[in-house]
């Protein structure tokens, strides 16, 4: 399933989450122009596991948050700014900008530890915000559970627009990383999805939805 837009207006503009996608997408425009560079600083900024167990340095403790806006190819940054465009203004509008930003950079956080955890010995580099993102889907599936998603639904051979509850649309989302995740246990260390980071970044953004969401106004019904 591709969500294409929910149904959820926003009261304010999304001010961080415009921010965040327009530097994820200057950082990668920038990385590309480095041309022979691009490897070695991405290796330098990228979280990689196996340092980050045994070193434990404070430039190893930043690549969780540099990492956090690098990605490794069109396709993986479009993918994920979609679902940030999709989900992260209506959170960010239920949290307040300040609280969106600390909430967004936690569930980065703890969706990297979450991968080293998983992968202690991996050398592989690992970049993307799909962590915390993760994270902002987490949050959204309890703040808004009964939104609705327009979502391009694969039939065969063939595509159908069709509108969902955003339950069912994150539900399946987790269960398809849940299970690639338990699949990928124990397997050869070779690059591929961070499907432990996916994980732990949702968990963490069901968990802290509520403590970071601001209180609602009361609503006054007039008859």
């Amino acid at each position: 399933m591709i969500p294409i837009r929910d149904v959820l207006p926003t009261r304010r503009f999304p001010l961080v989450n415009t921010l965040l996608i327009v530097v994820n997408v200057l950082v990668y425009f920038f990385l590309s122009s480095l041309g022979p560079l691009e490897e070695r600083v991405v290796y330098r900024l990228a979280l990689i596991p196996f340092h980050f167990v045994t070193r434990m340095s404070i430039g190893d403790v930043s690549d969780i948050f540099t990492s956090m806006f690098m990605h490794a190819g069109l396709m993986h940054l479009g993918g994920n700014m979609l679902y940030l465009w999709i989900f992260g203004d209506n959170v960010e509008d239920r949290m307040g900008r300040g609280r969106y930003l600390l909430f967004y950079l936690l569930g980065g956080t703890i969706a990297s530890l979450t991968h080293i955890l998983t992968n202690p010995l991996s050398r592989v580099p690992t970049v993307g915000a799909s962590g915390a993102i993760a994270a902002v889907l987490g949050a959204y599936l309890v703040l808004y559970p009964q939104s609705r998603v327009l979502t391009l639904v694969p039939l065969g051979f063939f595509l159908e627009l069709t509108t969902l509850p955003a339950s069912l649309v994150l539900g399946v989302w987790f269960l398809l990383q849940f299970f690639s995740g338990v699949l990928s246990l124990g397997g050869p260390d070779v690059g591929g999805v961070a499907f432990w980071a996916h994980i732990g970044g949702f968990v963490a953004g069901v968990l802290l939805a509520r403590p970071f969401a601001r209180r609602e106004p009361p609503q006054i019904l007039y008859w």
